[in-house]
């Protein structure tokens, strides 16, 4: 049976059939299962809180892993199986160097993440078509085997440790409380943890493949055509980093619900004021995930801040860095096929001072700029968040015409990420609400918008 993540029902009587609130599951719903488990299988995943473990491989694969089960590296050499990589063949090196048990390195053992969406995946989706990648849910209870080691971080980093089944199952719960995250970072080593392991010996059987998860309705219609097993396909976009939708207003400017700190256009947009406090909602998230954001938006807020960099209400601030967001979140960036790419900040003021609402009239003069000086600042594509609409209390129905009438004239690829903690009308998101045919731009000088 085939369904949407929105769609899928409860189904069956064990605990990992129920729906409840986690980070692996579709949200309000559960998997369904085949077989059940007995409640001695179920004790060790029940206390810990694991829901189950993950496989990442490419589409192409899952017709031969769901006949033959998920094989070693080791195992997939030997038997000559037919198999798409979507490792870089550096990274399968590396792997080959640790060892894990004896003579045994990690090519002697199926590796299953307790979290998929890690910075392998990252990678692997910017590196190729996320419908290209097919996630595998195993069922917890392979963790109760003897015979499997359990590690807290990335099995290949030296800074992770190995553990042999009874001890690693000790450690579980906290690697539980490493992978429940958005964001992870070199720094703190949340990149290295939440790609925590428990590595199986040789295969994982087929018969302990509860479902399988993709990132759209056609990689979902791939693998239907091409099994005959009674196994979940769960289409989950946000998995895979991807957006939940995106609609074309006009040739280069997209309405899209995500989050745009994923997005992989140039330059991102942060809504703030101009006192220098980062303390709800985006720029808040800005503030914990970027900190030289942080620090360069507090420097231009500054009283001594050069009158030129000084911001002000109608005049936004462009943070040019040489790092990108690409290269903070991907496990191996040296493998990324474009290494080149940067990550600028536009810190746009929506307000004065943080206890107001946000001031439309500011914002429109803050476009005007925008619109004036891209090409000269080097801005080569551009998301914004619905200025204004969030803490700033001001209505999409008012900001989202005046955006689009602005970015609509760019010659650049522009994004605007609406709010995700509501729905906007659909009524509110046409062509014909954004886009009016009485837009003033047409007649603004380069004199208007300076």
């Amino acid at each position: 049976m085939l369904k949407n993540s929105n769609d899928l029902q409860e189904w069956g009587n064990d605990s990992y059939s129920q729906a409840r609130k986690s980070p692996f599951l579709p949200r309000g719903s559960a998997i369904r299962l085949e077989a059940h488990s007995t409640a001695e299988e179920d004790e060790v995943p029940r206390k810990i809180g694991i829901e189950g473990l993950f496989y990442i491989t490419h589409i192409d694969n899952v017709p031969s892993i769901l006949e033959k089960g998920i094989l070693c590296h080791e195992e997939v050499e030997r038997s000559g199986v037919k198999y798409e990589p979507i490792y870089d063949s550096q990274i399968v090196s590396n792997r080959q160097s640790r060892t894990v048990s004896g003579e045994k390195g990690l090519w002697h053992y199926a590796n299953l993440y307790f979290q998929p969406r890690n910075a392998m995946l990252y990678r692997i989706v910017n590196n190729t078509h996320p419908g290209n990648i097919a996630i595998l849910f195993i069922k917890p209870e392979i963790i109760n085997r003897d015979d499997v080691f359990i590690t807290n971080g990335n099995a290949a980093s030296p800074a992770s440790e190995i553990y042999p089944a009874p001890e690693g199952r000790r450690y579980i719960s906290s690697v539980r409380k490493e992978i429940d995250r958005e964001w992870w970072s070199n720094v703190d080593g949340t990149k290295r943890k939440m790609m925590a392991e428990c590595l199986v010996p040789k295969k994982v059987p087929p018969d302990c493949i509860r479902a399988i998860y993709v990132a759209s309705d056609q990689a979902r219609d791939k693998i239907a055509s091409q099994m005959s097993q009674k196994i979940e396909v769960v289409v989950d976009s946000n998995r895979f980093f991807q957006p939940q939708w995106t609609y074309n207003v006009a040739p280069n400017l997209s309405l899209i619900k995500g989050d745009m700190f994923l997005s992989r256009m140039q330059t991102l947009t942060v809504s703030v004021n101009c006192v220098g406090v980062m303390g709800k909602g985006l720029a808040s998230t800005t503030k914990y995930r970027f900190p030289d954001v942080y620090v360069k938006y507090q420097d231009i807020c500054r009283n001594n801040a050069p009158s030129k960099t000084k911001l002000r209400m109608g005049r936004p601030y462009l943070h040019r860095r040489e790092t990108s967001v690409l290269y903070d979140l991907s496990d191996d960036p040296s493998a990324l096929q474009d290494t080149t790419l940067q990550t600028w900040f536009l810190i746009f003021p929506t307000k004065n001072h943080w206890k107001e609402n946000s001031d439309f009239n500011g914002i429109e003069a803050g476009l005007k700029w925008v619109l004036a000086n891209y090409e000269r600042e080097g801005i080569r594509s551009l998301a914004l968040p619905a200025l204004g609409c969030g803490l700033g209390k001001l209505k999409w129905s008012d900001v989202g015409p005046m955006m689009c009438k602005y970015l609509a004239k760019m010659s650049i690829p522009v994004e605007i990420y609406l709010p995700i903690d509501r729905e906007t009308p659909q009524s509110q998101l046409t062509k014909n609400f954004l886009l009016t045919s009485d837009s003033s731009v047409n007649q603004l000088s380069l004199d208007d918008l300076n």
